[in-house]
C-alpha cells in the first residue's frame, strides 16, 4: 500500500511516517518548509494553498491513502482551504483519505462531545477546523474525519516542552485548572490513524484519550514522570484570562474505540506507565 503523508515533518506527520514505514508500506510525505530525517521515504514540498502544488504531489504520488496531519493554526488558507483542495484531489485520483481534526470545533457548552455533535467553534482555529470538515466531507463524502485533543509524545510535544518551562521558571505562565481535555499518546493517535486509513469507514470519528484532564492535571502527570517538582507548577483559571477558546470539551469516543484494535489511552495510564 502506498501512503501520502500530509504534513509528515510535523509532530504526529513523523510518528505516522514512522509507523507506515515500520508496517512495510512504501511512503511518501510532504512537508512546508523543511523535510523530515527519516529515510526510507519520499520527501515532497507542498504548499496547501497552491492547488497545483497538490495536485501534481498526489499524481506523482499516486498513494492508495492520504492522511493529512498537517497544521497550519488559524491561517484559512491552509487550515480551512488547503484540506478541501487536497479531498478534490484525493477523490480525483481514487485514494482514500484520512483528515485529522481537531477538538477546537467545539465551544465546550455541552462539554460531551460524540461524533453526532455539531461543531460550534469559538476561535478562529476552531473556525477554519470547522469549515474544513464541512469542505472534505462535502467533496469526498467517502473521506474520515478524525478529530482529536491534545496530543502527547514522550517528552517531545509542545504541552510536555512547556510543563518543563513552567518548572523551571523560564517560561512565563500558568497551567488551567478549568480548561479539561481529553489528552492522547501521538503512538496511540497514529496507530489508530492507521488503522482507519487501512479500514473502510467513512465520515466523523473521535479519537480522543479515554481520560478527561485538565491542563494541571496533565502537567503534574507529565512532571512526575520527568522527575519534575509539580508543585513548581503555576496555576489558573482560564475563565479569568484573556485567552480565546473553549473551557471543558471531551470528546466520546468510545463509538470510535469500539471499531479499533489499537486502545486510545488516557494520560494517566500512558504517563503512568513510563516512570
Amino acid at each position: 500500500m502506498t501512503v501520502l503523508i500530509v504534513g509528515g515533518s510535523g509532530f504526529l506527520g513523523a510518528e505516522l511516517v514512522r509507523q507506515s514505514v515500520a508496517a512495510g508500506h512504501t511512503t511518501a510525505a510532504t512537508y512546508a518548509s523543511r523535510p523530515g530525517t527519516t529515510r526510507a521515504v519520499a520527501w515532497h514540498a507542498l504548499d496547501l494553498r497552491d492547488p497545483g502544488s497538490v495536485e501534481a504531489v498526489v499524481a506523482k504520488v499516486r498513494p492508495r491513502v492520504v492522511v493529512n496531519a498537517s497544521s497550519g493554526k488559524a491561517d484559512w488558507a491552509v487550515t480551512a482551504e488547503g484540506p478541501v483542495r487536497l479531498a478534490m484531489a484525493a477523490a480525483n485520483s481514487g485514494s482514500r483519505l484520512i483528515h485529522v481534526s481537531s477538538d477546537a470545533v467545539f465551544s465546550g457548552t455541552r462539554v460531551h462531545y460524540d461524533e453526532f455533535s455539531l461543531p460550534d467553534p469559538i476561535t478562529p482555529y476552531g473556525a477554519a477546523k470547522a469549515a474544513a470538515e464541512t469542505g472534505v466531507l462535502l467533496v469526498y463524502p467517502d473521506a474520515v474525519v478524525a478529530r482529536t485533543s491534545l496530543i502527547i509524545g514522550d517528552g517531545q510535544s509542545e504541552h510536555e516542552r512547556a510543563v518543563h518551562g513552567l518548572a523551571a521558571g523560564t517560561r512565563a505562565g500558568v497551567l488551567f485548572t478549568d480548561d479539561i481535555r481529553c489528552p492522547v499518546h501521538v503512538a496511540d493517535l497514529a496507530s489508530a490513524l492507521m488503522e482507519l486509513a487501512s479500514g473502510g469507514g467513512t465520515g466523523i470519528h473521535h479519537l480522543g484519550g479515554n481520560k478527561a484532564l485538565s491542563r494541571h492535571e496533565l502537567g503534574v502527570l507529565i512532571a512526575r514522570r520527568d522527575g519534575l517538582d509539580d508543585s513548581r507548577l503555576p496555576t489558573g483559571l482560564r475563565a479569568d484570562s484573556a485567552l480565546p477558546g473553549a473551557l471543558d470539551v471531551r470528546l466520546d469516543s468510545r463509538a470510535t474505540q469500539r471499531k479499533l484494535r489499537t486502545t486510545l489511552r488516557g494520560g494517566h495510564q500512558f504517563l503512568a506507565s513510563v516512570a
